[in-house]
C-alpha cells in the first residue's frame, strides 16, 4: 500500500513538472521554512525544486516522495486558478 501511494504521489507530481510551487517543510526545532521555487525534475525516489534566488541562499533541494506522505512537507501548485495542494488521501 505504502509503495502505491508513493507511486500516486510521484505521479501527480509529474503533471507539473515546470510549474511554479510553493513549500513548507519542517525545518527542525519547531520552525517551518517556506520556499518558493520551480519543480525541475522528477525521479524515482525524490524531486528537485530550483529555488527563487532572491529568497534562498541554496540553488536547488531536494525532497522525497515519502517527505509529502508523511506531511513533513506540504507542496502547493501554483496556477491560474489559484493554487493546489499536492497529498496523498487514503
Amino acid at each position: 500500500m505504502a509503495k502505491n501511494a508513493l507511486s500516486e504521489i510521484k505521479r501527480s507530481l509529474e503533471a507539473h513538472v515546470g510549474s511554479k510551487i510553493r513549500l513548507r517543510a519542517n525545518g527542525g526545532r519547531r520552525k517551518t521554512v517556506e520556499r518558493t521555487g520551480v519543480l525541475e525534475e522528477i525521479y524515482p525516489s525524490v524531486f528537485i525544486v530550483k529555488l527563487d534566488q532572491e529568497e534562498s541562499a541554496f540553488k536547488r533541494v531536494s525532497y522525497s516522495y515519502a517527505d509529502i506522505l508523511t506531511e513533513s512537507v506540504e507542496v502547493h501548485v501554483c496556477n491560474e486558478e489559484g493554487q493546489v495542494r499536492i497529498n496523498y488521501i487514503q
